[in-house]
Parts: C-alpha cells; structure tokens; sequence
C-alpha cells in the first residue's frame, strides 16, 4: 500500500487537526456540535461538504468532524486521520436500531464488539475478520465519564451492517451469525473504525444512541432526538478529554 502524498479527502495543514477526534455520521451534526459545544470552532476543511472543525472543549484543543454513512466512507476519513495527521483517539457517535427487543428508544449503548459480513477487512489486508473490537482504555473512560453523570449506559455488541436495516430484509442476515455472537443493535460503521484504529495501533470507540426500533410505534420527534444525543455526544467529549 503506497498512499497519496496528502490526503484526498481532508484539506488543511497537519496542525489543524488535534490528536483526539469526535465524530458523527452527518456533517451538519458535527457543525452543529462544534457551534454549541466547542468554543472558538474553526472550519477548516469542507472538501465534499464533510464539516471538520477544530476548537476546545474544557480548555482541551479537539477536532469535530463527519464521517458520512457505511463502512467505506467512515474508513477513508479514519484512514487519513491516523495517516496524515497522526491522530491518537477517536469517538464516533451515532445512532442505532434495535436488535434486541429489551431496548429502548433513547437507550445509550457502547460498544464492546462489531460484528460484520462486510469484506472491507479481507479487501484491506487479507484478513477475513468478522468482529473487530474498541480501545478498552477509551471504553474504560467512557464508562466513568458516564457513572460520574449518572447517565445508563449499555454495553453490547453491534451489528456493522452494508444496508440500512429498515429498508431491507434483514431476517435471514440475523440467522447466519454465530451463535456465540449476539448483537443488541444495528449500525453501519463501527467496524471499520475499529479495524482501522487496530491497524495503527491508534485508540478507537463507539457511541449509539437508539433512535429506530420496530417493537415500539413511537417515533421521536427531531427536538427529541435532538436532546437524546446530547447525553451522548457529552459522553463522548467528555471522554476524549479525560486525562
């Protein structure tokens, strides 16, 4: 592998860039938890309107940014994090469906495991790997982060899914995994970060908050949302920063 010189995807000087990063599937929730969490957010790179805002947070220089939907997407931003700008840790937080009927909307779950029938580790380097797995130091400073707010925070596996479970028929996917394997909810990225953060020996966690579930009829409003993924964006700062 003999990448670019610079990176493609991401343009701005190396020291625009903290060593810790926060990130979020949409760009504009990454705009929008810059503007009200960070003090003095800078934007400095747009490229493909993938927001990156560098500022601080508790007086701790941080790096907000997307990371777009699937494993590929997240993957190239990863990739040149830790490659071009030698970044030490990475929190994505997102959302989630349900898998396990015992959750709840709302519920905040972190992730010990992703599970996977993606290839993206088999194209990377070979390795036919279908569960990869976080950082436990960063884990660990979630999890106290959490008991200090007093905020439920559930531990589990996640299912790194190629589909948006909603729209597909994911009944006859749920029964092809080992039976050792258990995931409690659904996603599309967890995987690839973790695999990627693995391969340079960089940190890496994941953070979802569940928003879908097809046992339940409500719906939660955007405010709602809105308001559900701030306990876990917090979470997610707060543990970055925590020395």
């Amino acid at each position: 592998m003999k990448p670019q010189e610079k990176a493609i995807h991401i343009s701005c000087e190396k020291d625009k860039i903290s060593d810790i990063v926060l990130m979020s599937g949409d760009p504009l929730r990454a705009k929008y938890i810059a503007e009200k969490f960070l003090d003095n957010p800078e934007l400095v790179s747009t490229i493909r309107n993938m927001y990156v805002y560098t500022g601080t947070y508790k007086g701790k220089r941080i790096t907000v940014m997307g990371h777009g939907m699937g494993i590929p997407s997240m993957c190239i931003y990863a990739f040149e994090l830790f490659y071009y700008y030698d970044v030490k840790k990475i929190i994505r937080t997102g959302t989630a469906g349900v898998v396990d009927p015992n959750l709840k909307l709302r519920d905040i779950i972190l992730a010990d495991s992703a599970y996977t029938e993606s290839s993206y580790a088999f194209q990377y380097d070979g390795t036919p790997k279908i569960i990869e797995y976080p950082s436990s130091d960063l884990n660990e400073k979630i999890k106290k982060v959490a008991a200090e707010k007093n905020t439920k925070l559930i531990n589990g596996t996640l299912s790194t899914n190629d589909m948006f479970g909603p729209y597909a028929e994911v009944e006859e996917f749920y029964k092809r995994i080992p039976p050792n394997i258990n995931p409690i909810a659904e996603e599309m990225e967890a995987f690839g970060l973790f695999y990627t953060a693995n391969k340079f020996n960089r940190e890496a966690a994941c953070i979802v908050t569940i928003v879908d579930s097809k046992y339940v009829d409500e719906i939660i409003s955007p405010e709602d949302r809105e308001r559900a993924l701030d306990n876990m964006i917090v979470l997610g700062l707060d543990a970055l920063v925590l020395d």
